[in-house]
């Protein structure tokens, strides 16, 4: 039996009996979920987002993410989901949690006007130092899974064309503090004054390097002047350079697995 979703599923059903106490007003599936089935629900009093893992590997990941997002939950500066795991009738788990009213930094990171743009790279920056410095003597054994691991066996089971070079120096220059992993655009969130309140998505989070976390930020397209302001924050960027090319491979890697197996995911945000 399998323990993932597809969109094939009475995805409509469980989330009415997950919410059993709510009014379901409107869902609205959200097309640029590259690792889950996304979907926003609307109900009479508080709207929710249900992820859906896709595949073997992302149930396991699910499980991950909802340890870290609990376990982080209150230990920085910033917002970040307070994730229920569940389990349908068939025993694959699925998370939910409350929508953070907002705007991905991805949505307005080309709007932002030079002293919102100057703040937003200093609170990602503080949101990175701050989730390194978390004592993980008492974190849940999910928490400490190596980034190194995770992104190797996410080449692994999804890649046609093997990053081993990538992985070597990845694991070379790996340390024991928790890193996001997937520190991207679209994983910050700003409020309606452009300021960070938010981090989601701790699908690929564990143990590392807190350059990879740097890196990240700046895998995709930024603005030069984002970019500079970020950058100014930290006293070591020694590694960045070469951990966003790494970020790039992985990148093209699952991106190139998408388009084959989902193509009505949006993959804009490359």
């Amino acid at each position: 039996m399998r323990n993932f979703f597809t969109t094939d599923d009475p995805l409509d059903e469980i989330i009415k009996k997950t919410l059993p106490e709510r009014q379901i007003l409107k869902t609205e599936h959200i097309l640029t979920g590259w690792t889950n089935i996304v979907i926003e629900v609307t109900t009479d009093k508080k709207s929710y987002f249900f992820r859906f893992p896709r595949n073997p590997f992302w149930s396991r990941m699910i499980v991950k993410d909802a340890a870290v997002c609990n376990f982080v939950d209150g230990k920085t500066s910033y917002y970040t989901p307070q994730m229920k795991l569940y389990y349908d009738d068939k025993n694959r788990p699925f998370s939910v949690h409350e929508k953070i009213e907002g705007y991905t930094l991805g949505d307005r990171i080309y709007h932002l006007s030079h002293t919102a743009l100057t703040g937003v790279a200093y609170d990602a920056a503080k949101f990175i130092k701050e989730l390194s410095n978390i004592d993980l003597k008492d974190a849940p054994e999910e928490v400490k899974m190596p980034l190194s691991e995770f992104l190797y066996e996410l080449d692994h089971e999804h890649y046609k064309e093997h990053i081993d070079k990538d992985h070597a120096y990845i694991k070379k220059t790996e340390e024991d503090k928790l890193v996001h992993g997937d520190l991207n655009l679209g994983n910050i969130l700003l409020d309606e004054n452009d300021k960070v309140i938010g981090v989601i998505d701790f699908c690929f989070a564990g143990t590392g390097n807190p350059q990879m976390d740097t890196a990240r930020m700046l895998s995709r397209p930024v603005p030069k002047e984002f970019e500079k302001a970020f950058l100014a924050q930290f006293m070591d960027t020694s590694e960045v350079g070469r951990m966003k090319t790494a970020w790039q491979h992985i990148d093209a890697g699952y991106a190139e697995h998408i388009r084959t197996n989902f193509p009505e995911i949006n993959l804009n945000q490359l």
